[in-house]
């Protein structure tokens, strides 16, 4: 095994395999995971239980007991992990869906992915009385979201699928769909309503270790596979004819980006709720800090962590009230929405 490191590259030679990235990259994932460690460290550190950083690494380390090593391994450490990890889920649905319609506006939130997996974990909960964050919701979210997809990609296809018709059917089956859900709920019995309601706001108030777990699981499994697919993504960025030449199957990898794309935001949203903007922001954040010519997974994961993780902490601890988090991403993700149209509208015009 060896690395080399050029000018502009770095390459990594290991056996018969060999990997090569931009050094601008490289450097900016490195410079968001130490931005997102520090948010994470900071993150352990507040609350009703004020702790200093070396009260939280010792607590690691196993030299405190009692409430400290409570509040900071059981109560404070799953919440900043989910943060961390379905950040980076996010970041990397919201890439894949921009890489394959070579679209900025194309991700779960505006495309109606998130709203089918918010209505399958509805459905479980509701109908089926189990509650939030569970195995079961999981199923629920990501059946919903394959059923959203399918039914947006049919709506949507004419002799092939376009980038701005895939946009505008989603955006008519994620009202649609976020209609079902509230008349779900004002169905409901009154507390299952109730907690159907703080689901729905995306937080990770409920996050502990019984949901964080199964969802970091599945959450590995969908990355995994996406390392399979990571050539075929950059082959399917160039179109069909030329992915075909390159000896690409074209739809069976495209259906198969589609389904981890699916599942990581089905699996976000049964453990947290419908956490909005941050799969649509996170990539193109991410393409021009790093000045890639594609939307690139890795840099597109490392910001949606470190974004997820960070609004976090302004919900929690800044806000007032202690808002769940899907507020804050809200907020921030409708600003940035709102200067993409902008610059879309001008870099057309």
């Amino acid at each position: 095994m060896s690395v080399d490191f050029g000018m502009r590259t770095v390459i990594w030679r290991g056996g018969p395999f060999s990997l090569w990235f931009r050094m601008r990259t490289v450097l900016s994932c490195v410079g968001l995971a130490v931005l997102t460690l520090a948010v994470a460290v900071l993150a352990l550190c507040l609350g009703d239980l004020p702790l200093s950083v070396p009260e939280v690494v010792s607590a690691f380390l196993g030299q405190q007991s009692g409430i400290t090593e409570t509040v900071v391994l059981q109560w404070r450490l799953p919440r900043v992990l989910g943060a961390v990890v379905f950040g980076a889920a996010l970041g990397v649905s919201g890439a894949i869906f921009q890489s394959l319609t070579r679209n900025p506006l194309a991700s779960p939130d505006i495309i109606g992915l998130s709203a089918g997996s918010y209505a399958g974990g509805l459905v479980v909960i509701i109908l089926f009385g189990a509650g939030g964050g569970t195995l079961p919701v999981a199923g629920g979210a990501i059946l919903g979201g394959l059923a959203a997809a399918a039914l947006v990609y049919l709506l949507a296809y004419r002799r092939g699928v376009q980038g701005f018709r895939l946009i505008v059917v989603g955006i008519g089956v994620s009202a649609m769909l976020e209609a079902l859900a509230v008349y779900l709920v004002l169905r409901a019995k009154l507390e299952v309503a109730m907690t159907a309601a703080i689901w729905g706001a995306g937080s990770l108030n409920l996050v502990g270790w019984a949901q964080f777990l199964p969802a970091a699981a599945l959450i590995l499994v969908a990355f995994l596979a996406l390392g399979a697919l990571s050539g075929s993504m950059r082959q399917l960025e160039l179109g069909d004819d030329a992915a075909r030449s390159l000896g690409s199957r074209v739809e069976p990898a495209r259906l198969g980006l589609v389904i981890c794309a699916v599942v990581l935001t089905a699996v976000v949203t049964a453990a947290a709720g419908p956490i909005a903007f941050v799969a649509l922001a996170a990539p193109q954040i991410a393409r021009r800090i790093t000045r890639t010519a594609g939307i690139a997974l890795v840099p597109a994961a490392f910001l949606g962590a470190f974004v997820l993780a960070a609004s976090d902490i302004l919900a929690q601890h800044v806000l007032p009230g202690s808002l769940p988090v899907g507020v804050v991403t809200v907020v921030v993700g409708g600003v940035y929405l709102v200067w993409l149209l902008i610059h879309e509208a001008r870099r057309r015009s």
